[in-house]
C-alpha cells in the first residue's frame, strides 16, 4: 500500500527501473517525488511507497500505469543496450516503445519527458573533431546497423521535441557512464582481469561515475531547460591507460585488415568487445559537455582516479 505522505507529491515515471543507474536517481528523487517504477524485464521492489510494474511498452496495459496515476514526469532510462537481443528486439523497444511512451506522454499531459541516449550516435571515425558538441550529425547509422535503433531513438525524440514543446524533452547523449553497478560494455571491460585492445590503437576516452551520472539526471529533473545535452566530465584519458589505471592485463587484438578484429570478436563471441562498437576502441570521440554544464549548473565530483580506483579494487 503506497504512502499516504506520497499523495501530496507530483508522480514521476522512471522507466528501465531494474537498471542500476534508474536505482540511483530514484534514490535522489523518492523524497521530492511520488516514483512510479517500470521495467520489462523484471519488476522491482524498492519500498511499499514506490509503485512498481514490469511491463513492456509495447503492451496494452501500459497505458493503465497513466490512467492510475497523475504522472507529471517521465524519466525514460529503460533503453534497450546493442549488447541486450536481437537487432528486431532492441528496435522494437527502442523505437516502436519509445514512440508508443511519447505519444502516451503527450496524450495525458505529462509536462516533462527526460530521454537517455549514448554517445554512441555520433559514430566513431578518424574524421571526428576534438571536441564533439550537440550539433554534430549522428553518424553511428552510417558505421552500423547495431546502432541504428539509438540514432532512430533520438530522431524521435527530436520530432516531439519541436512538435509538442509542452512535453519539455531534454536528451542526455552521456559519455561512458561507470562504476558500481553498471554492467555495460566499457564497464565489463574495465572490471576484466584481461581485456581486448586493437593493436596500435588506443583512442581518447571519458568516463562519468554512475553517481555523478545520477545527479545530472536528477538536475533535469529539477529543472525545466528542454533541449539536447552531451553530458561528460572535462578530462579524458587514453583507453590503454585507462586499462593501466584499473589493474587489466592487455590483450592485443590484430587490427589490420580491418575485417579481422570483427571476424575474431564475432567468432569468439566477445560480448565484452563486440564487433559493432571496434571503432569507437579505434576513433576518439570526446564530448563537450559545456552546454549542459552551464545550464544545469553541473560540475561531475569523481575524478577519474576515483574510478579506476574502484575497479583496481575488484582485482586486488
Amino acid at each position: 500500500m503506497a504512502n499516504k505522505r506520497n499523495t501530496s507529491k507530483p508522480a514521476i515515471m522512471i522507466t528501465g527501473a531494474a537498471g542500476a543507474l534508474a536505482q540511483q536517481v530514484i534514490k535522489r528523487l523518492r523524497e521530492q517525488f511520488k516514483v512510479i517504477a517500470v521495467d520489462f524485464r523484471e519488476q522491482v521492489y524498492l519500498s511499499d511507497d514506490i509503485a512498481s510494474y514490469r511491463i513492456d511498452v509495447n503492451k496494452r496495459g501500459f497505458e493503465d500505469i497513466f490512467r492510475k496515476h497523475d504522472i507529471k514526469t517521465v524519466v525514460h532510462l529503460g533503453r534497450m543496450i546493442a549488447s541486450e537481443e536481437n537487432r528486431m528486439r532492441r528496435y522494437n523497444s527502442n523505437v516502436i516503445g519509445s514512440h508508443r511512451l511519447l505519444d502516451l506522454c503527450h496524450k495525458y499531459g505529462i509536462s516533462k519527458v527526460i530521454v537517455l541516449s549514448t554517445y554512441h550516435v555520433y559514430g566513431a571515425n578518424a574524421y571526428n573533431p576534438a571536441l564533439i558538441d550537440e550539433s554534430a550529425p549522428l553518424k553511428a547509422a552510417e558505421l552500423t546497423m547495431d546502432l541504428i535503433d539509438s540514432v532512430e531513438l533520438e530522431n524521435l525524440a527530436n520530432i516531439y521535441l519541436w512538435r509538442y514543446p509542452d512535453l519539455n524533452i531534454t536528451v542526455l547523449r552521456p559519455c561512458n557512464i561507470v562504476g558500481p553497478g553498471v554492467k555495460n560494455t566499457i564497464s565489463t571491460l574495465l572490471s576484466s582481469q584481461y581485456t581486448p585492445v586493437l593493436a596500435g590503437f588506443s583512442p581518447m576516452m571519458q568516463f562519468i561515475h554512475i553517481d555523478d551520472m545520477a545527479d545530472a539526471i536528477a538536475l533535469t529533473v529539477v529543472k525545466t531547460k528542454g533541449g539536447i545535452y552531451n553530458v561528460a566530465t572535462d578530462d579524458w584519458v587514453a583507453y590503454q591507460d585507462a586499462l593501466t589505471s584499473s589493474a587489466c592485463r592487455k590483450v592485443p587484438i590484430l587490427s589490420v585488415p580491418p575485417v579481422l578484429p570483427r571476424a575474431i570478436s564475432s567468432l569468439l563471441r566477445l560480448k565484452t568487445f563486440p564487433s559493432y562498437l571496434l571503432n569507437y576502441f579505434k576513433y576518439p570521440v570526446v564530448l563537450d559537455g559545456s552546454l549542459f554544464n552551464n545550464t544545469f549548473g553541473f560540475k561531475p565530483q569523481y575524478s577519474l582516479n576515483e574510478i579506476f580506483r574502484y575497479y583496481r579494487s575488484m582485482k586486488s
